[in-house]
């Protein structure tokens, strides 16, 4: 059999599945490849042509991997950055690694992070 044939026979059996069974088949073809769907819902809905499309993302979270050797400056940039008390920055700091900001812009992101590694923490944004 030919790869278009297979390909056409993959189509075949795909189109008669129902939703549940699809949706169980992209679980599985996730984890099987670990790769993950952008949005099997739309996917389906759409067509092959909406799976090329990837979102870009805009909302970042600002992680602390590592607080570093001066604990109490990254202490006084989270609490500058975030408006927290004292004793929750302190408490953010200590549980380090734990997001500092979440769902913020890139460029805020950007700035976050730069502010943090100044003193010497590590830093991640996702």
């Amino acid at each position: 059999m030919s790869d278009k044939g297979k390909v056409e026979e993959i189509l075949s059996a795909i189109e008669q599945l129902t939703v549940l069974e699809l949706h169980e088949l992209v679980k599985a073809l996730e984890e099987k490849f670990g790769v993950s769907a952008a949005a099997p819902a739309v996917v389906q809905a759409a067509g092959p042509a909406a799976a090329e499309e990837v979102e870009e993302q805009t909302e970042f979270d600002v992680i602390l991997k590592e607080i570093g050797a001066k604990k109490i400056q990254v202490i006084k940039v989270v609490r500058a950055v975030t408006g927290l008390g004292l004793k929750e920055a302190k408490a953010v700091v200590d549980e380090a690694p734990k997001p500092v900001k979440e769902g913020v812009s890139k460029e805020e992101a950007d700035e976050v992070k730069a502010k943090l590694e100044e003193v010497g923490a590590t830093v991640e944004v996702k």
